[in-house]
């Protein structure tokens, strides 16, 4: 199964994300480092991020960066 990278933009909505396909590859390691790279040419205000998503093809990785995720639960000791 391939890496995505997917860059996502701020949107008007927290329901709906802008997801654009960056790149696919195999090992992660390449994947880590392109992501690196891509995030040290954003400005300080930049409100853009990107993500690493291990998926068996390309529908996949968008719809589970498209998922509304709980907020994990803090346990006493974390905060």
């Amino acid at each position: 199964m391939p890496y995505f990278v997917y860059k996502i933009e701020p949107a008007v909505s927290e329901l709906v994300k802008s997801l654009e396909k960056l790149a696919e590859y195999e090992a992660y390691k390449e994947a880590r480092d392109f992501v690196r790279n891509e995030r040290s040419k954003l400005s300080g205000e930049d409100r853009t991020t990107y993500k690493i998503i291990f998926a068996d093809n390309a529908l996949q990785a968008e719809e589970q960066l498209m998922e509304k995720r709980e907020a994990p639960i803090l346990r006493e000791w974390e905060k």
